[in-house]
């Protein structure tokens, strides 16, 4: 969704930093599409200086394609992905070097200290016990590196929870759900299953999750504003690559590191002031 501003679409503020463009997969899910919406408004609200874009990949509108050349000044591009893998490595630099080689693809957002807060609340929040057996419920992917980095995400959920915690793997992955359910279910004295949502919204994977017969399901992690926060961090990581601001009739400089924004049809500024 759009929030009223007084500068033109698509121009960046005049003074102010290079344009935050988020750029999610897509859903068919309409409260999916809500949820990632309110997160874009969230990262906007904590950071009003900055301009704020939500584009897709696929599926859903606008499309990264459309949003990247619409957007006038510096880009930073940060990926609404939790892990590494096709998206990230591949679909997404693609889009970037087609439609903007200027901008600059942020790290992806996960594992961090931050998710694993969010996770923790929202476990929290939905009544996690002390003697449940917990998984981390995560899409999946066939990169070995993107199942390493829910692996990793999982044990710090443990460290956190002084508990075990097992990535469990929706799609691509082993253990899969079913998989990582029936092995707790077999146990002697089979605790009650607490499954935390590592997707950011709603849809399919989390449905998945939602149906997988577990005693509870935390929420997506949505518009926490620990994510909110993990997002500019990337930012701000992402900007030492951005070239400097070039002099009057000076061919502005290639960045230092490949660039791999997402374009999208009709970009959508959030925040302007």
């Amino acid at each position: 969704m759009t929030l009223p501003h007084p500068a033109t679409p698509g121009a960046p503020i005049p003074g102010g930093s290079p344009t935050l463009l988020l750029a999610a997969h897509g859903t068919r899910s309409g409260a999916g599409e809500r949820t990632l919406a309110a997160l874009a408004e969230a990262a906007a609200a904590a950071r009003p200086g900055c301009r704020v874009e939500l584009g897709y990949l696929e599926i859903s509108s606008p499309l990264l394609s459309a949003v990247l050349p619409a957007v006038r000044g510096p880009v930073v591009v940060v990926p609404l992905l939790l892990a590494g893998g096709f998206h990230a490595h591949v679909d997404l630099p693609a889009v970037v070097a087609e439609h903007r080689p200027d901008a600059v693809v942020a790290r992806w957002l996960g594992p961090h200290r931050l998710l694993t807060s969010a996770l923790a609340r929202r476990l929290a929040g939905a009544g996690l016990r002390a003697t449940d057996a917990v998984l981390l419920g995560a899409a999946g992917s066939a990169d070995p590196a993107a199942l390493a980095d829910v692996r990793a995400a999982a044990h710090r959920l443990a460290v956190r929870l002084a508990r075990p915690v097992t990535a469990a793997f929706a799609a691509s992955g082993t253990p899969s759900l079913p998989e990582a359910m029936e092995r707790l279910a077999s146990t002697p004295a089979a605790p009650r299953v607490a499954i935390a949502s590592y997707v950011l919204a709603p849809g399919h994977f989390h449905d998945r999750l939602a149906t997988a017969g577990a005693g509870l399901v935390s929420d997506p992690l949505g518009a926490d504003p620990d994510v909110a926060a993990l997002i500019w961090h990337r930012y701000d990581e992402a900007l030492t690559a951005l070239p400097a601001t070039p002099a009057p009739h000076q061919a502005p400089r290639r960045p230092s590191t490949p660039a791999t924004p997402h374009s999208s049809p009709g970009g959508r500024s959030l925040r302007t002031r």
